[in-house]
This record gives structure tokens, C-alpha cells and sequence, in this order.
């Protein structure tokens, strides 16, 4: 049914995402599918990295984790953007489609009162996605 799912993630979260990755993985071994994580960064230094390259080799080794962890195939695709909060959502879009995946299973956050005034990524995601998205609500 699925054969690539995209999984977002950000390394600087990586603590709060448990459930949301649990899911991902379940599926895939389910599925016989390929995991690939994704991640956005910028050029400059930011909390996960000095650089984008070390960004990409972190989350490299994130992916070869989880692969390990689960007993799944996994890959990573990080992006860079000059401006991570403003560009997430096409730039998450666009990775989707580039890698020609086929599900998209993200981590959610407790909606809140701005949720009804600014959109969430993931509620994005699932408008504009070409493909099913599952949102993983954390536990």
C-alpha cells in the first residue's frame, strides 16, 4: 500500500516526536517501506548544527538510528532555507514530492488557542499534500 513515507522531523526536538516516530515505523515494517526523515535548516549556525553539513550528517545518523532501532529501511533528506519558519511548509511540500513518497506521518502538537489563528504545519500538509498524511497527536 505504501512503499516511502516521509517522516519531519527537527533535531531539536527530537524528545517530543517518540510517538509520532513509533507510528512512522510501525507502518513501515507493516508496509515494507522506506522511512525517510526529513529536516529543515538554515545556512547559519542554529540549535541542531553549526553548519548545513553537519546538520545533514546528524540527521543522517538520526535516520540509521531509527533504522536500527525499528528493523526498517530508512534514508534522511535535509533541506536548506534561508528562512526555516517562513519557508517550512512549501519546503516540506516540495521535499515530498521530490522524493516521491506516498504517506506523510508527522508529529502534532495539543491544539491551542493560536490554532485558531494561524494554521499548523501539519493541517497544511494534509490541505496541500498530493498524498494521505497522518498526524500523530503526542501522548
Amino acid at each position: 500500500m505504501f512503499s516511502k513515507i516521509m517522516v519531519p522531523v527537527d533535531l531539536a526536538h527530537v524528545a517530543h516526536l517518540g510517538r509520532a516516530l513509533k507510528v512512522a515505523a510501525e507502518l513501515a515494517g507493516l508496509y515494507n517501506a522506506e522511512l525517510c526523515f526529513v529536516a529543515i535548516t538554515a545556512p547559519t549556525p542554529g540549535p541542531a548544527a553549526h553548519n548545513p553539513q553537519e546538520f545533514a550528517a546528524k540527521l543522517e545518523a538520526f535516520a540509521q538510528s531509527e533504522a536500527e532501532t525499528y528493523g526498517v529501511k530508512a534514508s534522511s533528506h535535509s533541506v536548506v532555507s534561508h528562512d526555516p519558519a517562513v519557508d517550512l511548509d512549501r519546503s516540506l511540500l516540495k521535499a515530498r514530492e521530490e522524493l516521491g513518497a506516498d504517506l506523510v506521518v508527522m508529529a502534532s502538537h495539543v491544539p491551542g488557542i493560536a490554532d485558531y489563528l494561524f494554521p499548523s504545519h501539519g493541517g497544511r500538509m494534509a490541505k496541500h499534500a498530493e498524498v494521505s498524511v497522518m498526524i500523530v497527536r503526542p501522548e
